[in-house]
């Protein structure tokens, strides 16, 4: 019998750590998951004053490219899907000597741009080439603040 409850104990206690590993791991996906950069930059902009998430925003995605012939091969892409696009060669850069520059009006979610993110890594990459991010249009507008009242403030009391 009690050889019984020493295995039994044991079998409980190797359940317990395993469920206490799994909710560990779950909480860092989570964690990791909203803290990415995609995540971070929508809730920023959803909290902005006056935003309206139903509401499609100007979004500009940028590329670093190697040469002519791949700028021309991710413009094909990003054309076919309705991006406006411009190519800018960039001499300074050594690395990626051309800039590409995309523009679409989207509206922000999470899952959709961390889509884009993901896909236009793998489109850089495929034509040796470097994803650098976007930015939607209102991170370019200044936020409209209420003028200071200049004077006394009203006495509480």
């Amino acid at each position: 019998m009690r050889d019984w409850l020493i295995a039994f104990a044991i079998i409980a206690g190797v359940v317990i750590a395993a469920r206490i590993y799994m909710s560990v791991r779950k909480l860092r996906r989570e964690l990791a998951e909203r803290q990415d950069w995609d995540t971070k930059v929508i809730e920023r902009l959803r909290r902005a004053p006056g935003a309206d998430p139903f509401k499609a925003v100007e979004v500009d995605f940028f590329f670093g490219l190697p040469d002519e012939v791949a700028s021309q091969a991710v413009n094909a892409v990003l054309e076919q899907e309705g991006f406006v696009v411009d190519i800018k060669a960039v001499p300074e850069d050594k690395e990626f000597p051309y800039s590409l520059h995309a523009r679409k009006g989207l509206r922000l979610s999470v899952p959709e741009m961390k889509g884009y993110s993901r896909r236009f890594t793998v489109l850089a990459e495929q034509n040796r080439g470097r994803y650098d991010g976007w930015m939607a249009e209102s991170e370019r507008v200044p936020v409209k603040r209420e003028p200071r009242r200049i004077g006394r403030r009203p006495r509480l009391f």
